[in-house]
């Protein structure tokens, strides 16, 4: 697996590459990246990869030249044909999906944008997937690159010291895109808040029950169209349904 990152601001990858899970992965050899800064493909004294945009307007615009000699480059160093992924508020909602399909392939070229956007033609001749992180705006692709690496390194076989971490993180397929049901630790008691008596009891069946129905009763409060996706796929079993049930009814 294997990520080539084109931006202004390689510093910033020291986070993902040096630090925690993703940093001992880099270390142990599950992952690599590389980083292109578009600087170091121009032609001129101040290195400029930025200029005024045509027909007026606010801002800068990123120029095409630059970005497409670099990921020109990054193809030629990689042995695969990875897709070229922009991070753009324009591009197609991120999902946990979209991360294990990354984390089952040899990786991809990951373009940060800064400014107010980058040349259109750019866009036509190199990229291949724009990828959004959420309705928001933030001020380049750096911290959606990040992101999007994190999660998908955490999937690569051997990262986790816990192979059934991921597979119980919200999102995940084998719990139907659910959100996660909340945890528990040492002490037994906080400041007079137990632990629920269910994951005390050792019984492995009613602990399993427990965590679900907490998943469900959390996901319908907080993220109501994630149940009617899970309905939708005929993922959710007649014991769910009838959770889901007695939590409709009035109080």
């Amino acid at each position: 697996m294997r990520f080539d990152v084109i931006t202004l601001f390689p510093d910033m990858f020291s986070v993902v590459r040096d630090l925690g899970v993703t940093g001992r992965a880099h270390r142990n050899e599950h992952w690599r990246l590389q980083l292109w800064n578009p600087r170091d493909f121009t032609q001129d004294v101040h290195r400029t990869v930025d200029d005024r945009p045509y027909g007026g307007g606010p801002g800068m615009v990123m120029m095409a030249e630059p970005l497409e000699k670099a990921v020109m480059v990054a193809r030629n160093a990689r042995t695969d044909t990875p897709p070229v992924i922009l991070l753009s508020p324009a591009g197609k909602p991120f999902t946990q999906s979209r991360a294990q399909a990354l984390a089952n392939s040899p990786g991809a070229i990951l373009i940060c944008g800064r400014y107010e956007g980058i040349d259109q033609r750019f866009i036509n001749r190199c990229v291949t997937e724009e990828i959004s992180l959420g309705d928001f705006v933030v001020s380049g692709g750096e911290i959606p690159a990040l992101a999007i690496m994190d999660s998908v390194v955490r999937l690569l076989p051997g990262v986790l010291n816990d192979a059934d971490s991921a597979r119980q993180d919200s999102f995940h397929d084998d719990l139907t895109g659910l959100l996660d049901s909340p945890h528990y630790t040492r002490p037994e008691v906080y400041e007079g808040e137990p632990v629920p008596t269910e994951l005390l009891s050792g019984h492995h069946a009613n602990i399993a029950q427990w965590r679900r129905r907490q998943s469900l009763k959390i996901t319908v409060q907080r993220r109501p169209e994630l149940i009617e996706a899970a309905r939708r796929q005929g993922l959710l079993s007649k014991a769910d349904e009838a959770f889901l049930k007695l939590l409709s009814r009035p109080n």
